[in-house]
């Protein structure tokens, strides 16, 4: 059992993730919005770790029918899953709605998520690993569920705040998750990768100009916040807890 499913592999993160795990000698799915587009890094990450199996598949989290088809695709396959890596998120700068009907923030990092998970569980068994990339901005979230779209009362659209509601609905459900899997054997857990230099950074104005010149500091790397997320899914150590939030490579007490 060697297969993993990276979802956003072709990102900044999800491209170190990658690496990480071929270079361990994972047979890995790149799962991303467009693998044409992805081609490239595929190619790249082959020659880099030296390990030919890599291969990309198409998933967009914005629409639940490729989330089911993906899943399906490796359901017939029917080769045992090692790790499932959900680390594809976004943070809308309006409101974008799905032809599920959900806003597109909740769609791609939380339900589309779940929907993933859930579909695959019958591929994984002792052993298997389950990691879900949240965010610090889990601790300001709110799941005011009459209004989880955050509305507001005027219509707006507030995207710092539905970004971290999706992140708690992600967090809490990688803790629900822990305890209905653990007697399979199946370890979930989540990894927090502080504030990093990705497109949800780079792309949307979080700061003003002088706040964003003190906290360009704090800002990691991609390959620095996703260490967190390669050593749940790799270490020996983190094979052995399950339910927790990780952050800066350790368990957050």
């Amino acid at each position: 059992m060697n297969l993993a499913v990276i979802t956003g592999a072709d990102g900044g993160m999800g491209m170190e993730i990658t690496r990480a795990v071929a270079t361990a000698g994972y047979q890995v799915i790149m799962a991303c919005r467009d693998p044409q587009a992805a081609e490239p890094k595929r190619q790249l990450l082959m020659r880099e770790t030296g390990n030919p199996r890599i291969e990309t598949a198409p998933i967009d989290l914005a629409s639940l029918a490729s989330v089911a088809a993906f899943a399906e695709h490796l359901l017939k396959r029917g080769e045992p899953l090692a790790l499932l890596m959900n680390n594809a998120g976004t943070m809308e700068t309006e409101r974008r709605i799905t032809e599920d009907g959900l806003e597109r923030t909740v769609s791609v990092n939380y339900v589309g998520p779940y929907l993933l998970t859930r579909k695959l569980l019958p591929l994984m068994g002792e052993g298997s690993r389950i990691v879900n990339m949240v965010s610090c901005t889990y601790a300001i979230g709110h799941l005011d569920f009459p209004d989880f779209f955050l509305r507001g009362r005027r219509g707006d659209f507030w995207r710092i705040p539905i970004y971290s509601n999706t992140k708690l609905a992600l967090t809490l459900f990688t803790i629900d998750l822990a305890s209905r899997v653990k007697h399979k054997g199946i370890v979930v857990n989540a990894a927090d990768p502080g504030i990093v230099s990705t497109n949800i950074i780079t792309m949307h104005m979080w700061f003003d100009p002088l706040t964003d010149i003190l906290f360009r500091p704090f800002i990691r790397t991609p390959r620095k916040g996703a260490a967190t997320a390669v050593g749940l899914l790799l270490d020996e150590d983190a094979g052995k807890r399950t339910g927790t939030l990780n952050a800066s490579c350790r368990p957050k007490s």
